[in-house]
C-alpha cells in the first residue's frame, strides 16, 4: 500500500501543478504573512491534501515545499527585522509573492497593512514580481468581506505598481479559492 499511497501522492501534487497553471514551468514562490494567518496550514494542504491545525509559530519560521519544478519557500514576517534581512536575500531569485491575510483576525489588519506595504514599497526591488494577496479564513462567518480587505490592506491604489497585484478570498480549511489566485499568479510567471 507503500506504493499506492505514494502514487496517490504524486498524482495529487501533479494535479496541483495542473490545476494551479504551473504545469512544466520553473518557478519560486515566496510566501509571506504574519504569524497565524494559514501559511503552514496552505503548505500542509498543498502537500498531503489534508487539514492540520498547526499552534502558532513562535520565531520566523521558514518552510521549504518543492513540487515538480515549482519551488515554495515561507516565511513569518511581523516586526522581526530578520524577516526583512531574509527578504531581501530573497527577492532576487524569486518569481512570485503569496501574501496571506487572515481576514477573520481584524485587530491584526493594520499590522498586515504594514507588512504588505514595505513589500510593495520594494518597488526597484520587486520589479514587476507579481503579488497575490489571499485573504484566508472566509469560512469564518465574521471574517472580513472582499472590500473590507481591499479597504483595510488599500489595495484600492496598490494598482498603479510595476507588477501586478491582486486580492483572493480564500479558505485554506475548506480548500476553496486559492487554486483561483495561484491561476492568476501562474499566468505572469
Amino acid at each position: 500500500s507503500n506504493y499506492s499511497d505514494t502514487m496517490f501522492l504524486f498524482d495529487w501534487l501533479n494535479d496541483i501543478l495542473v490545476s494551479f497553471g504551473f504545469r512544466n514551468k520553473d518557478a519560486k514562490l515566496l510566501f509571506l504573512g504574519l504569524d497565524n494567518a494559514g501559511k503552514t496550514t496552505l503548505f500542509h494542504m498543498l502537500k498531503y491534501n489534508t487539514l492540520k491545525v498547526y499552534e502558532p509559530t513562535i520565531q520566523p519560521n521558514v518552510e521549504e515545499l518543492v513540487i515538480g519544478e515549482i519551488k515554495f519557500k515561507a516565511f513569518d514576517l511581523g516586526g522581526h527585522e530578520t524577516a526583512r534581512r531574509l527578504w531581501q536575500d530573497y527577492t532576487a531569485t524569486v518569481d512570485g509573492i503569496v501574501f496571506i491575510v487572515d481576514s477573520f483576525d481584524r485587530k491584526r489588519l493594520p499590522e498586515a497593512k504594514k507588512e504588505l506595504d514595505e513589500l510593495l514599497m520594494l518597488g526597484e526591488v520587486l520589479g514587476e514580481i507579481p503579488v497575490l494577496v489571499l485573504g484566508n479564513k472566509i469560512d469564518i462567518p465574521t471574517a472580513a468581506s472582499e472590500d473590507e480587505l481591499r479597504y483595510e490592506l488599500g489595495l484600492w491604489n496598490k494598482l498603479d505598481r510595476e507588477g501586478p497585484v491582486e486580492l483572493f478570498m480564500c479558505s485554506v480549511a475548506r480548500k476553496i479559492g486559492y487554486a483561483e489566485g495561484f491561476k492568476w499568479l501562474s499566468s505572469y510567471v
